[in-house]
């Protein structure tokens, strides 16, 4: 397991079932540093972690009263890392879609890197739904032309190490980004601000509901809000205002 005073990882969870202490424990099993963000979770998953953290060094939970969403939660712990002195956060999901086997190699790329956002590239198993691999491929195609191609491969996919202090102040330079909205906005912004992107590939696992997976993307309203997601930024584009403003 390696040590680092820099770099930790990031895990927000909502509501997330059994695979969240099956996670935690594979990340600790990578790294020193884990921190989790509980979003306002109601179903008890987290408890059992709160009492482990109080004996387990490296471990941290933060609770947040209430649900904001995934960029809500990576805002939160990034904001309290930068105060604990750490400058990197690897951002992983609570669902076990994520490979903690790649956590070490990731966290070398961006060390060696460190101004360089270290994007996963999703690599699919056959469990994955077909429906979803071409569903991406829109988003995938409007970050490339909002970018101009630079930054992340895949938009979509939230495995990556991030710069924080960037990260911050792009989240604070919009109101977006705080939902499922979270990945491809950022990747997009911080784009814009000159942060170069290293892509590289990491398995994406589909867990079903049978072995504990759990999905809080809701079909409509989500598609919606990256719509309206991607109309914000390309009229950000269009009109010169790409720069992140301080909140």
């Amino acid at each position: 397991m390696t040590r680092s005073n820099t770099h930790l990882v990031l895990i927000p969870a909502f509501n997330p079932g059994r695979l969240l202490s099956l996670t935690v424990e594979g990340a600790l099993s990578n790294w020193r540093h884990v921190w989790v963000v509980v979003d306002g979770s109601t179903d008890g998953s987290h408890d059992a972690l709160v009492a482990h953290a109080r004996s387990r060094p490296g471990l941290r939970v933060i609770v947040r009263a209430s649900n904001g969403g995934k960029g809500a939660a990576v805002l939160t712990g990034a904001r309290e890392a930068l105060a604990a002195g750490f400058t990197h956060a690897l951002v992983m999901d609570a669902d076990g879609q994520h490979p903690a086997e790649r956590i070490g190699d990731f966290m070398a790329a961006s060390m060696a890197a460190p101004g360089a956002l270290v994007c996963g590239r999703p690599v699919f198993g056959p469990e994955a739904p077909r429906a979803r691999l071409y569903g991406r491929m829109l988003s995938v195609c409007l970050v490339r032309l909002e970018t101009s191609g630079r930054g992340a491969a895949d938009p979509l996919f939230g495995y990556r190490v991030y710069p924080i202090e960037p990260l911050v102040r792009v989240l604070k330079g919009t109101r977006g980004g705080r939902h499922f909205d979270f990945d491809p906005e950022v990747a997009v912004r911080l784009a814009w601000i000159g942060t170069p992107a290293i892509n590289l590939a990491a398995a994406c696992r589909y867990v079903g509901r049978e072995r504990g997976g759990v999905s809080h993307f809701h079909y409509l309203r989500d598609n919606l809000r990256m719509v309206g997601m991607h109309a914000r930024l390309i009229c950000a584009l269009i009109l010169g205002r790409r720069g992140a403003r301080a909140a």
